[in-house]
């Protein structure tokens, strides 16, 4: 099944940059999109956009902390549209800091959102995918866990466990049933950042991603090209950054 039009699409994280903008982008190609994220205010408004603009879309107000409440979203997928044929999992938190500032709360958020979330996500979707004989993982990862950078640390650990689990699942998964894709962003105008409790570090990456940040448009093309391949082409590993990013 190749395109993107028709296809059923689940979005973790769907409530502003990179989650809405993908929801935007592949309802206009023709999916079915069920929007998942913890503000429901968001998400009504969304879907409201999505279908005024024709096309079609449910939400669930989901903390991907939950193991239910992932599982939830993927059921309802399934109950509203009749099948689930890609996860895109793009939830996730930023908090800076260097590791001796022993910040243990945050690196907790980070573990629970950034890898717990992606693996409750595949623990709800994979019955789903085998039952249907096909199904997608994409996951939202970062450039932070190519080029490993000071007060990034627990952040990037986080992500390349994540791409570490997808490229497991790749060669678990050879069989053609379940595709995995990594996306890793750079700079994207989103409000990632924007929760850094440290006013100096969070001023800084929001000038970095002001001045140099992609639009989130941008990925959510990237992400739409992994979905459109035939069912026996995956596209693995997408990196995807400004031009000026060092």
């Amino acid at each position: 099944m190749s395109g993107v039009d028709g296809k059923v699409v689940a979005i973790t994280g769907a409530s502003s940059g990179i989650g809405e903008a993908t929801a935007l982008e592949l309802a206009g190609r023709g999916a079915a999109i069920v929007l998942g994220a913890r503000r429901g205010d968001r998400l009504d408004a969304l879907v409201a956009r999505i279908r005024g603009e024709g096309g079609r879309a449910e939400m669930l107000a989901v903390d991907v902390t939950e193991r239910a409440g992932v599982a939830e979203l993927v059921a309802l997928a399934v109950d509203r549209f009749g099948r689930l044929d890609v996860l895109v999992s793009n939830a996730g938190v930023a908090r800076l800091a260097p590791v001796a500032d022993l910040d243990v709360d945050d690196w907790d958020a980070m573990i629970d959102v950034n890898l717990r979330g992606v693996l409750y996500g595949i623990a709800a979707a994979m019955p789903v995918f085998r039952r249907q004989g096909r199904g997608h993982f994409v996951t939202t990862v970062s450039t932070s866990g190519l080029k490993i950078v000071p007060t990034q640390a627990v952040y990037a650990g986080t992500k390349n466990a994540v791409r570490t689990v997808l490229e497991a699942l790749r060669q678990e998964s050879t069989d053609g049933v379940v595709r995995t894709t990594a996306v890793s962003p750079g700079y994207v105008r989103t409000e990632l950042v924007d929760h850094v409790e440290d006013p100096a570090r969070r001023e800084a990456a929001q000038r970095a991603m002001a001045d140099l940040g992609i639009s989130p448009e941008a990925v959510a093309r990237a992400i739409a090209f992994a979905i459109e391949q035939p069912d026996d082409v995956e596209i693995g590993e997408l990196v995807i950054r400004p031009a000026r990013q060092g």
